[in-house]
């Protein structure tokens, strides 16, 4: 496995994952706070379905 951080990719598209996921965190916040739907996330191997409010969608970051 790989050990060096995604910053020292020789690849441009994977020294710009990391940001693109957490656009792609905020989004489904923001769309979820939107629906009124959870959003599901895991966290320590655990599915959770999670609430989101449009407060919490804005400010919350992954």
């Amino acid at each position: 496995m790989n050990t060096n951080p995604p910053s020292n990719a020789k690849d441009e598209d994977a020294r710009h994952v990391e940001a693109a996921l957490r656009r792609a965190a905020q989004k489904a916040r923001l769309v979820a706070a939107q629906t009124h739907t959870p959003l599901v996330i895991v966290r320590q191997g655990k599915l959770l379905l999670e609430l989101v409010t449009s407060d919490t969608a804005e400010s919350n970051t992954p």
